[in-house]
């Protein structure tokens, strides 16, 4: 099993950065080469949310270098925390990740980051090639969530033009 951490601190209110990552309007940017398609928009506050989504996986795992997952998400404490779980592939695996927006200051959140991740072979994590792919996967969901700043402005400039 493979776990990752991420912290980061952004400019933004709780409900600011909530608003980045549940917005589902159609002019939602996107990280290039990443998809998500809501397959079920869950309840009010969004538990029970279904997703499925397309991402980059290195190409060697012969998937034309697109991995899928299909994702639940589940104890959504409403501008605080949500946590999703998912099976995707290739290779065939489970994660489990957990997002918690903490308050610092007026107008700034700390945005913590874990996912728990596994292969269901045996020989995959064997093999390394989890940990190769977990890698991977890891430093693009870095990106994306440093990539808050920019959705922060664009649902400043969303409202702003409304």
């Amino acid at each position: 099993m493979q776990e990752h951490h991420y912290r980061v601190e952004v400019g933004g209110t709780p409900a600011e950065v909530w608003e980045v990552f549940w917005y589902h309007g159609p002019d939602k940017p996107m990280t290039p080469g990443v998809t998500i398609e809501i397959l079920h928009p869950g309840d009010a506050g969004g538990e029970g949310l279904v997703r499925h989504c397309h991402f980059p996986v290195p190409r060697w795992l012969g998937s034309g270098g697109v991995g899928r997952s299909w994702e639940w998400v589940t104890q959504v404490r409403h501008l605080e925390s949500w946590k999703y779980d998912a099976i995707g592939t290739p290779p065939l695996s489970k994660a489990e990740g957990f997002i918690t927006l903490t308050p610092v200051g007026t107008d700034r959140t700390r945005i913590d980051f874990t996912e728990r991740y596994e292969a269901f072979n045996p020989w995959v994590r064997r093999l390394g090639i989890e940990r190769r792919v977990h890698d991977r996967i890891s430093r693009d969901n870095d990106a994306f969530v440093r990539a808050v700043e920019g959705g922060l402005r664009f649902h400043r400039e969303r409202r702003a033009a409304s």
